[in-house]
């Protein structure tokens, strides 16, 4: 099992996840998403997925279904994908229209979008969500204190990401999975539904969850990663 993070996150998101995965004996890593743009965080995740040998499950969250779209294309190790609570983009979109079907608006989170400067960025900046926003917005079901403390801990995401266009997607030759998040405040729950329609194909399930369905619901995301297993 591969794991593959978000914007204003990081790995530790999976761990309960993880745990149940490696309960039930499966190896589950999951690298750091470097969070610069669509086409170098696809690259970087496409030589990962290489060093690996056999079959793999690949699982993106939020921006890492975006991240997978791109980067399981032509691999034959990649069996499964699962998409949670994230951006399944077709070819030539970028995750800012993908986030718009089916009328999707997410106006309320990049108003309480932080920007700094990054050096070299080519004029991008960084994005992390207002602290004081975070547990709403991003995980508004899971216990306060530990969402309190994800606010502080958020990795940023540059704006290079909402404009990078998706190519060949992954979820055209490989079959996908896919969990809606039905109060999600991040990615609109309307253009999850209609990302999993076409991507999915019938393979998807809803769920009463925030954005972060992993550390809410971290039991109903490993169900769906099983069933993409077997």
């Amino acid at each position: 099992m591969v794991l593959v993070h978000g914007a204003w996150a990081d790995a530790s998101g999976w761990n309960a996840v993880t745990a149940k995965l490696q309960a039930q004996g499966y190896p589950v890593i999951a690298p750091a998403n470097p969070l610069r743009g669509v086409a170098e965080d696809s690259d970087y995740l496409r030589s990962f997925l290489a060093t690996i040998s056999g079959p793999i499950v690949l699982v993106g969250h939020s921006y890492g279904g975006a991240v997978i779209t791109n980067a399981a294309t032509g691999n034959k190790n990649v069996k499964s994908l699962v998409y949670v609570s994230a951006y399944a983009p077709d070819q030539g979109e970028t995750i800012a229209e993908a986030g718009a079907l089916a009328g999707g608006d997410n106006s309320v989170l990049v108003s309480h979008l932080v920007k700094r400067p990054y050096p070299n960025a080519g004029g991008y900046v960084d994005t992390t969500v207002d602290p004081a926003w975070f547990p709403k917005l991003f995980a508004a079901d899971a216990p306060l204190s530990q969402t309190r403390l994800m606010a502080t801990q958020q990795r940023p995401l540059s704006t290079a990401a909402f404009e990078g266009e998706t190519g060949v997607p992954a979820w055209k030759t490989i079959p996908a999975w896919y969990l809606v998040s039905l109060n999600d405040q991040t990615i609109p729950p309307v253009a999850e539904k209609a990302m999993a329609a076409r991507a999915a194909k019938g393979r998807t399930v809803m769920i009463h969850s925030s954005h972060a369905a992993m550390v809410a619901h971290p039991d109903a995301v490993t169900d769906l990663i099983l069933r993409a297993a077997r």
